[in-house]
């Protein structure tokens, strides 16, 4: 981490943040952790934070959790937090399965947003890529009945699996007949702007979870 990551993390890891290993058994308790009540939003594999910090600012009636594997991400994420004052953002460090498999309730949370994940885009090592049918199942049973699963990629042969698999999990519908259109809120990010410039498409997804009858 830079000198500035490092006095971030120091000064706000604290109170931000926690690692998904170190979490207590069950659900993490949001109203505690956020000092209210408010519809949660995760949004897995935050980076940089550029986006996140933005969205978070943009929506301050919700409680946004970020999840992120990569400490140097986190500490530039509360840098970005701290910039803007905001006060309905924490952190977790670590797997995004293991914690919505662990501490994240069925049924809890508004919306999950999957933003750019890792392509893998060998043949060989698409296995890897966290779109997957025990996955999605997973974000399904995590979602409230009308929450939305939102995600984006610019490379058009991951989108088309994950409209597959989204398609194929029965707790779950698209929102539109195909393509999402781009969402105006969501903030061009520099890998949005350079994946444009490379002549990729950027393509979203949102499919959202139906109503108990």
């Amino acid at each position: 981490m830079t000198a500035g990551q490092e006095r971030a993390w120091e000064r706000y890891w604290p109170r931000l943040g926690q690692d998904v290993s170190a979490l207590p058994a069950g659900p993490v308790d949001t109203g505690a952790w956020f000092g209210r009540s408010a519809p949660v939003v995760l949004e897995i594999g935050s980076g940089m934070g550029e986006t996140t910090a933005k969205l978070a600012a943009a929506a301050p009636e919700v409680n946004y959790l970020a999840v992120e594997v990569y400490q140097a991400g986190l500490a530039q994420l509360m840098m970005r937090a701290a910039e803007l004052g905001l006060t309905n953002l924490r952190l977790l460090r670590g797997d995004a399965v293991i914690l919505l498999t662990d501490h994240i309730a069925p049924d809890s949370l508004s919306e999950v947003r999957l933003y750019f994940p890792d392509p893998w885009p060998k043949k060989r090592h698409h296995k890897r890529r966290i779109v997957q049918p025990d996955f999605v199942s997973l974000v399904a049973s995590r979602l409230a009945p009308g929450g939305r699963f939102h995600m984006a990629t610019d490379w058009e042969h991951y989108a088309e699996h994950m409209l597959e698999v989204c398609t194929a999990e029965p707790g779950l519908r698209n929102v539109h007949s195909g393509w999402a259109p781009r969402p105006q809120w969501r903030p061009v990010t520099k890998f949005e702007s350079r994946a444009h410039a490379e002549g990729r498409d950027i393509r979203d997804l949102i499919f959202e979870k139906a109503h108990s009858a």
